[in-house]
């Protein structure tokens, strides 16, 4: 199935995804507004009265993700080409209960519908507290596609990013990133290392940094999005980066 028709125009609806059913609970150390019933921690996702509505493939899809992000994502990798957790995001995230999983299906949903459901999430992402803040750079959600083939995973986010992705950063401050097997996308200080394919396709959705100015310098729209949102602080964050490096000439 190719999901995204690229020609389509499509308005994004504030509506939450037909799926969520809105309930008054809060997880974790931040409650969430308008909670839904398929948002889930990490350590959820072990007890099964929690997990008791879903479907069993989705609830294995959604431990696979879970099982990957603790033992990969959140732990250093000798290939990463630097210290530190192969995000340096999650275990903060982890620990302040701010990284919630969510189950999804691809199948039989339009363009207009996968916005929709999209646009749910973020707006759920961008109440949830703590709204301001540095903590607030640690909230995430991964939106799992269970029935999602990794083979058409590309052209699936492909087709829903091109539409989505430049609104959710300009106007709601929300990065968005495809992670599927077989994800070329390569890590900053070795490209030869591939860290985004994970065992079941998904959206990760989080609130933009200062930092991402490094997944974007060979993407001039993106830079200049970048340094449009940051300033004069974009400019300081790079001499920051330049002054780390030897590259002055001395003069003795």
């Amino acid at each position: 199935m190719r999901l995204m028709d690229r020609r389509t125009v499509v308005a994004a609806g504030a509506a939450l995804a037909s799926s969520a059913i809105a309930q008054t609970a809060s997880v974790g150390e931040y409650p969430m507004p308008a909670q839904t019933t398929n948002l889930f921690l990490l350590e959820n996702l072990e007890d099964a009265s929690r997990t008791r509505e879903l479907a069993e493939s989705d609830r294995n899809a959604l431990r696979a993700v879970a099982d990957w992000t603790k033992t990969f994502v959140a732990r250093p990798h000798r290939d990463l080409g630097r210290d530190g957790p192969v995000c340096p995001f999650v275990p903060v995230a982890l620990e302040h209960a701010t990284l919630w999983l969510a189950a999804e299906r691809s199948a039989g949903r339009s363009t207009p519908d996968v916005i929709q459901l999209i646009d749910g999430y973020k707006q759920l992402l961008l109440g949830a507290k703590p709204v301001d803040g540095d903590d607030a750079n640690y909230k995430s959600i991964v939106v799992v596609f269970t029935d999602l083939p990794a083979a058409q995973a590309k052209d699936f986010f492909g087709g829903l990013l091109q539409l989505i992705g430049v609104p959710s950063y300009v106007d709601d401050g929300l990065v968005m990133g495809p992670f599927y097997e077989g994800n070329d996308g390569t890590a900053i200080y070795n490209p030869n290392f591939r860290p985004f394919t994970p065992p079941v396709p998904f959206l990760l959705m989080r609130r933009a940094v200062i930092s991402d100015w490094k997944f974007f310098l060979n993407n001039e729209e993106w830079l200049r999005l970048w340094a449009r949102r940051y300033g004069e602080a974009a400019v300081e964050a790079l001499a920051d980066e330049l002054r780390r490096f030897p590259w002055r000439a001395r003069r003795d």
